[in-house]
């Protein structure tokens, strides 16, 4: 009931023309998008964590048409310009940004940016790049999707029951909520052990094709509209980890972007984002790391003159494929509470 009513006051809202002047009442907010996947998580076969993907392809190609029409679209670069004091950010500015580095970034949301000639960043895991390698959400989630069971004492929660997929994917995301909280030592412990509880053999070749490799990742550089930045090496929380090792995370990741493409890496994501993902020394390795602009997942827009102080923890908008255009419509435009 409470989603019909939000979702029937975000379409009045839109058709209202509520959208439209808020934006123009403030042209001072930089807005950065936050995409991480853009396919269709519901067609069969799909067996990767569903809630990462941010958009279908006909709704990412909606959004961006809405976003040129309405924005002006920068890159990073002209953001780092603005927030060193070397030039103004124009009204309405918008940033396009990717995390972790999947290969549909290429094959779905690529075409799409580049028809538009739309600029975008996609900060990249490197330890998964042009590997079978996968994060270890989508190893759990191909767990889940694929095991035969109805209920399983699972590592971290105990005794486990599902009836259906809607059932099945709350528990999933629950324990995926509950496998962030612990140490990053003991992550990968605890993960290795979702095979066995649900009795699935994951083959070696089930993530094949699922992240980028180098040669796609230097063919979008080079078209001149991708950037790329530095997502660490393997996805720690950094908070959760010693601060010599988050800095070798972020310098390692950034190097190895710059040897594969040859251009310069400023910019950082953090991964995971969270207010309690990020601390004043991760953002000092950061600076020592060379980077110049970070990127939580706190919900913006930010006012141009707040991002000017907070270079290192740049506010973005968290983008779901269960988002309705009128819901992307007031999280952009800053109506988090409403949307």
């Amino acid at each position: 009931m409470r989603a019909r009513i939000v979702n029937g006051l975000l379409s009045l809202s839109s058709r209202m023309g509520l959208y439209h002047a808020a934006r123009f009442a403030s042209p001072n907010l930089l807005t950065v998008l936050n995409y991480h996947r853009v396919d269709d998580p519901h067609v069969p076969g799909f067996d990767t964590l569903k809630v990462n993907v941010s958009a279908t392809p006909s709704d990412f190609a909606r959004q961006m048409d809405y976003v040129r029409k309405h924005y002006s679209a920068i890159n990073c670069e002209t953001l780092i310009s603005f927030l060193k004091g070397e030039a103004d950010l124009p009204p309405r500015a918008a940033l396009i940004t990717f995390d972790d580095g999947y290969y549909d970034n290429y094959s779905n949301a690529f075409p799409i940016l580049a028809e538009r000639n739309l600029p975008a960043v996609i900060f990249l895991a490197t330890g998964f790049i042009d590997g079978s390698a996968s994060f270890y959400w989508d190893y759990v989630s191909y767990c889940f999707y694929h095991t035969a069971k109805r209920k399983a004492s699972l590592p971290l929660l105990g005794e486990c029951a599902w009836e259906d997929e809607p059932s099945r994917e709350r528990l999933l995301l629950r324990w995926i909520e509950a496998v962030k909280r612990i140490p990053e030592t003991q992550k990968n412990e605890y993960v290795s052990r979702i095979g066995a509880a649900l009795e699935v053999d994951v083959p070696a070749q089930a993530f094949e094709n699922l992240h980028l490799n180098w040669d796609q990742v230097r063919a979008m550089s080079r078209s001149g509209l991708i950037e790329f930045g530095s997502h660490t090496v393997t996805h720690p929380i950094l908070t959760r980890i010693p601060v010599e090792q988050a800095a070798y995370e972020i310098l390692e990741s950034r190097k190895r972007i710059e040897e594969e493409t040859g251009r310069a890496v400023r910019a950082l994501a953090y991964p995971n984002g969270g207010r309690a993902d990020f601390s004043e020394p991760v953002m000092q390795a950061a600076r020592d790391a060379g980077i110049e602009v970070a990127f939580s997942l706190l919900p913006g827009p930010t006012r141009y003159s707040t991002a000017g102080k907070n270079a290192l923890s740049i506010r973005r908008i968290f983008l779901a494929h269960y988002d309705t255009f009128p819901r992307f419509l007031a999280k952009i435009n800053g109506l988090s509470r409403l949307s």
